[in-house]
Parts: structure tokens; sequence; C-alpha cells
């Protein structure tokens, strides 16, 4: 801009600027926009992976929510289950729980209940982290190979360099300044594809593994209320059950520090 304003108040033509990078990339060619080309579609689908992956995970611990809230205070896991919504993980896991419930009914072998239905909520458990897993592989494999991709296209552009010191029998900037400010820039760009997709991989992952912690403990409380005919429950404390048990323990703690006063009587006998 300030070559342009200077090159007009002077009465001459701004000078043509050949080392951008539009200019760069068409230097390079065929490969160079074929590389480019790659990375781009790496890093959209390293973000729209990021970005669907965030939304379903915010989704199930939202859900997990009502969970601690409505379904264990239900008297069936069936009402319970209907407390949840129909496509959530957690109702996966309770109808899987109950289905399982029904078909050890119908077995004539001597297979436990408990083991029977502790394999069919693994198998649950397995499905859900499988489809929560669904898409990291390809993040991974962006941050492992991107840098490589530029990273080839930073050996063409040296290479390209090189051809064009040999042809003109010198270094020159304006025959070097081209193909080396293309490898540079595909460098930088497989670098910038790189980073957000590892980045993207370990937080997904650290909330995937959260998410199977609270699915295990889950899945467990369901196979106890089903081995004990719903006798065993998890402890449900709300801030209103905690702040009422505040309030009724604290009159005993108060009484219990009270010191003890002891009254002695005296009788006199009679004669």
């Amino acid at each position: 801009m300030l070559i342009d304003i200077l090159a007009a108040a002077g009465g001459e033509e701004a000078p043509v600027n050949q080392f951008g990078f539009v200019e760069a990339i068409q230097q390079g060619g065929v490969i160079a926009m074929t590389i480019l080309t790659i990375l781009v579609i790496m890093s959209v689908g390293s973000f729209y992976i990021l970005i669907t992956k965030l939304l379903e995970q915010r989704k199930i611990l939202n859900q997990y929510k009502a969970v601690r809230s409505n379904f264990w205070r239900a008297n069936t896991l069936s009402e319970g289950a209907s407390k949840l919504e129909k496509n959530s993980a957690w109702r996966q896991v309770v109808d899987d729980a109950l289905v399982a419930e029904a078909q050890h009914a119908k077995m004539t072998d001597s297979l436990e209940a408990h083991d029977w239905m502790h394999g069919s909520l693994a198998r649950s458990e397995a499905s859900i982290n499988s489809k929560l897993a669904g898409g990291l592989p390809f993040l991974a494999t962006v941050g492992a190979t991107s840098p490589f991709v530029g990273l080839l296209g930073t050996v063409i552009g040296i290479y390209r360099a090189l051809i064009n010191i040999g042809l003109a029998g010198s270094a020159s900037i304006d025959k070097v300044a081209g193909p080396v400010g293309e490898a540079l820039i595909m460098t930088a760009i497989g670098l910038l594809v790189a980073v957000p997709a590892v980045l993207a991989y370990n937080w997904l992952q650290a909330r995937n593994k959260r998410i199977a912690e609270l699915l295990s403990g889950f899945s467990t409380d369901i196979l106890a209320n089903l081995t004990s005919r719903g006798a065993v429950k998890p402890a449900i404390m709300t801030n209103t059950s905690t702040q009422q048990a505040a309030k009724t323990t604290a009159p005993v703690t108060s009484t219990a520090t009270k010191p003890a006063t002891t009254t002695t009587t005296t009788t006199t006998p009679k004669v």
C-alpha cells in the first residue's frame, strides 16, 4: 500500500509483487496446488470433527444430570428409563440391561444372571465408547502426517530453487525467492494444520475417558439394582438434601459440645 501511494505521487507505476502467497503457489504449479488442497481438506475435516464431537459429548454430559436427579428416584428401572431421552447413551444402557434380564429368564442352562447381564452391559458400554471415538483416528492421522505433507512441498520448493540456480548460473534473488518462499509456506501450513488436530485429539480423548468412567459407574449401579431386585440403589444427594442434612445435624453437634451438669439429691432418713 505504501509503495503504491509513493509511486502514484511520483507519477510512476507501482512495482508488481511477484513473491506473494498466491504467486508462490502459482509458481509451484500442479504439485504445489495439490499439496495445498490436501492440507486444506485435512484442516477442514479436523475442525468439523472437533465441533461435532464436542457437541455430542456436551449432550451426553448434560443428559447425565437427568440420570442423577430423576432416574434413581423411580420405583423401577422401566419407570426410570421413561424419564430419559430415547436416543441417549444412558437410555441405551438401561434398555440393554432390561433386555438382558428378559433373555436370561428364557435360558435353560446354568449361566448365572450376574455374568450374563455383566457381559451385556459391557457390550453396551463398548458400543457407546466406540461411537464416541469415531473421528478421532482422523485427527490423529492429520496430526501425524500433515507436517510431512508440508515437508513434501518444502522439498519440492527447494528442488525448484536449485534448478533455477543451475539454469541461471548464479543464485540471484529473483530466481530463488519464489521457490524458497513456496517451501517456507508449505512448512508453515503443515504445522498450522497439525497443531490444532493434535490438541483437539487430546482434548476429546480426555472427555471421552470421563464419559466412559460415568458409563461404567452407571452400568455397575444398574447391575447391582437388577441382581438385588431393586433393593440396591446409589445414594442421591442434591443441594437441597445436603442443606437439610446440615440443618438437622447442627443442633446435635451443639448439644454434644454442651457440658453436662450433674445434680445431687439428698434424702433425710426417717426416724
